[in-house]
């Protein structure tokens, strides 16, 4: 299935690139969330006419992520958490607490943008967590974990 990026996607391609990806990946995930169109004759022309228009919004969205990065980038979290004596918690904190724990803290960041490659949490300490607010933009958290 060959379809139009409508935005830059992570190892896929850029806007308005035409790509060729499985059909289910295409019809249930790109077309849905609105991040591609099927690269049909009529939307190719559609695609052309509004071009601009798309580059000055996914420039948009790139420059409101930048400037929540770098509000972001500074900011230290501490966390309590109920642990055993040897620092290790009992449960552990995953993404959405870290999202929640923001949110609390007055910071809007969705779980989606939590990005922890190493799993979840399950000791005390200080942990740098990464936030994927773009496909260009990441930021860097410092979250510190403290036994109750």
């Amino acid at each position: 299935m060959e379809v139009i990026l409508l935005d830059k996607i992570g190892k896929l391609g850029e806007l308005g690139d035409k790509v060729a990806v499985k059909p289910g990946y295409g019809r249930n995930y790109l077309v849905p969330y609105g991040l591609a169109v099927p690269a049909t004759k009529d939307n190719v022309q559609a695609f052309e006419t509004q071009r601009a228009e798309l580059e000055a919004q996914a420039a948009e969205r790139k420059s409101e992520a930048e400037a929540r990065a770098e509000q972001l980038n500074d900011i230290e979290l501490s966390l309590v958490a109920k642990a055993g004596d040897e620092g290790k918690l009992f449960g552990s904190i995953g993404p959405r607490d870290l999202a929640d724990a923001l949110a609390h803290a007055g910071i809007d960041v969705a779980k989606s943008e939590v990005r922890m490659p190493e799993g979840p949490i399950r000791a005390t300490g200080e942990y740098d967590i990464k936030l994927h607010l773009h496909a260009e933009v990441d930021a860097t958290i410092r979250i510190v974990v403290v036994a109750e």
